[in-house]
C-alpha cells in the first residue's frame, strides 16, 4: 500500500484522483494547492502526483528531491526549462513525466511509432485533437506525446517538423512535416486521432476518453508503479513495460 500525496488536490485531476484511490488498497495521505507547502506533504508520502501548473513545478519538484520521494507529473503546457528542470530531478528520484496518464493513450503511442516507423516517410502525419472549453493549452500535451511518437520513430525532430495553425495561403505541406489541428468546446474530456494518409490510402490510430477518470486510475497506477523505483525518468510506456 502506498500513501499518496496530491499536488492540485482540489482541482478537477486532483479530485478524480482521490476518487480512483478509493477503489484501491492506496491511500490519499495529504494534499496541497497553490500557497500551500509541498515540502510537508512530501514528507508524509510514499509519492507524489503532480498535477498543478507549470509554475509550481520546479517548486514541486524541488520539494520532492528534499525528501526523495518519487514524483508523477501530469501537468501539461511544459516548457523547455521545465524539462530540463526534470532532467535534473531524475538525477536524485524517481521521475514519471506524461501528457496523458491514459493506459489507452500509452499503447496508442507505441502503436503511433510503429506504424510511423514501418509506413516510412512517404505517409504523411496528421494529429487531430479536441477538449472542453476550459482547456487553456493547445496543443494538448497527449497531441504532442503522440507527435513526439511519430518524430522519434522517424528520427526528427519534432520542433523543426512541426505544422500548426494552418490559415489562408500557407503552400503545399512541408516534405516529412506532422501536422497538428485543435478544437476546442462542450465538455469534451479528449478526443485524439493520428492520421497517417499515403497514396490512395489513409490509416487512422484514434482514442476517445469518456470521463477523466481513466486518467486518474492511470496516474494511480503510473504513481504507484513509481514507488521504490531508482533514480530516472520514467515515461508510462515503462509502466506498461512497453519498452
Amino acid at each position: 500500500m502506498a500513501n499518496f500525496g496530491i499536488v492540485g488536490h482540489k482541482g478537477r485531476m486532483g479530485g478524480a484522483i482521490i476518487a480512483a484511490l478509493e477503489d484501491t488498497a492506496h491511500s490519499f495521505r495529504a494534499g496541497v494547492d497553490a500557497g500551500g507547502d509541498v515540502r510537508a506533504v512530501a514528507r508524509q508520502c510514499d509519492v507524489l502526483v503532480d498535477f498543478s501548473a507549470p509554475s509550481a513545478l520546479e517548486a514541486n519538484l524541488a520539494a520532492a528531491c528534499r525528501e526523495g520521494v518519487p514524483i508523477l507529473i501530469g501537468t501539461t503546457g511544459l516548457e523547455d526549462a521545465h524539462y530540463t528542470a526534470i532532467d535534473e530531478a531524475a538525477r536524485d528520484i524517481a521521475v514519471l513525466q506524461t501528457g496523458n496518464t491514459s493506459l489507452g493513450v500509452t499503447l496508442m503511442a507505441h502503436l503511433v511509432r510503429e506504424a510511423a516507423a514501418r509506413l516510412g516517410p512517404d505517409w504523411d502525419i496528421e494529429v487531430l485533437e479536441m477538449h472542453h472549453r476550459d482547456k487553456v493549452d493547445a496543443p494538448s500535451g497527449t497531441a504532442r506525446l503522440l507527435g513526439e511518437a511519430a518524430a522519434d520513430a522517424r528520427g526528427i525532430s519534432l520542433a523543426d517538423n512541426r505544422e500548426a495553425g494552418r490559415d489562408g495561403h500557407t503552400g503545399a505541406r512541408g516534405d516529412g512535416a506532422i501536422g497538428f489541428a485543435a478544437l476546442r468546446g462542450g465538455t469534451v474530456a479528449g478526443e485524439h486521432a493520428v492520421m497517417f494518409a499515403g497514396e490512395q490510402e489513409r490509416l487512422t490510430l484514434s482514442h476517445s476518453a469518456e470521463s477523466r477518470m481513466i486518467f486518474a486510475r492511470g496516474a494511480v497506477r503510473g504513481a504507484q508503479w513509481l514507488v521504490g523505483r531508482k533514480p530516472g525518468r520514467y515515461t508510462m510506456k515503462h509502466v506498461l513495460e512497453l519498452g
